[in-house]
């Protein structure tokens, strides 16, 4: 009823191509669903927005790729540009390089958004600093689809230092990882390339994962939950 309710003030019919669409996705997997990631397909996303306020700012861009079966499948990737008519790029121009042209000839993002979810399917969703991209992501379906979809994200941010404590790394961001593996990232900030990069590090994730007698997203997500609490006490002292 909320949704309808939603979808009827924005001046979205509910029987909408794109609503009816929408109503046919699969419910997303949880972590204990996905079970063995060995048996399973997940996708790693990454997203470029506007700039950094959770509330005001719009995603941009969305890239990612496939990791199926405990490998990264590079046949099985989505990207796409959501076209802002307006052709305002936002504060993030300098970062992602995104300008007006490009954003005006995107995808209109109801047809963008719904494509990504398409591709997407049930998977379990991974990324670097998760909860700002499932935030923004959220915003942008209930913003233009009236859909409060949630798949499972689970954050490397956390993954990486609970499974690498001794690793010499600082700040907590995605470059620092990158160069402490030696990865090679073929354009930062754009979003298909880091979507690609950070998967490279989920498959280093799941190899040390093994090492360490965890075989499923399940396990590595309590791992990740532990190093977010052991965190949060710290910030309290």
């Amino acid at each position: 009823m909320l949704q309808k309710l939603i979808a009827r003030l924005r001046g979205r019919p509910l029987n909408s191509p794109h609503a009816e669409a929408a109503s046919e996705l699969p419910e997303p997997l949880s972590f204990a669903q996905a079970g063995n990631w060995e048996h399973n397909r997940l996708v790693v996303v990454d997203l470029e927005t506007s700039g950094l306020n959770l509330n005001k700012d719009i995603v941009l861009a969305i890239g990612a790729v496939a990791v199926n079966h405990g490998r990264i499948d590079l046949a099985d990737q989505f990207e796409s540009v959501l076209a802002q008519p307006a052709g305002r790029p936002g504060e993030s121009l300098l970062i992602h390089g995104l300008g007006p042209d490009a954003l005006e000839q995107g995808q209109p993002p109801e047809e963008a958004l719904l494509s990504f979810l398409r591709w997407a399917g049930d998977a379990v969703f991974v990324a670097f600093h998760a909860p700002f991209d499932q935030r923004m992501l959220q915003r942008a379906l209930q913003d233009h689809l009236s859909l409060d979809r949630k798949p499972h994200w689970l954050d490397l941010a956390d993954v990486m230092p609970a499974l690498f404590p001794d690793a010499k790394v600082e700040g907590g961001q995605l470059d620092p990882w990158v160069a402490h593996f030696g990865l090679n990232v073929a354009e930062r900030h754009n979003a298909s390339a880091d979507a690609l990069v950070t998967a490279e590090l989920m498959l280093i994730a799941m190899h040390a994962a093994r090492r360490q007698g965890i075989i499923d997203l399940a396990g590595l997500e309590r791992k990740a939950r532990l190093t977010r609490q052991l965190r949060a006490q710290r910030h309290r002292f």
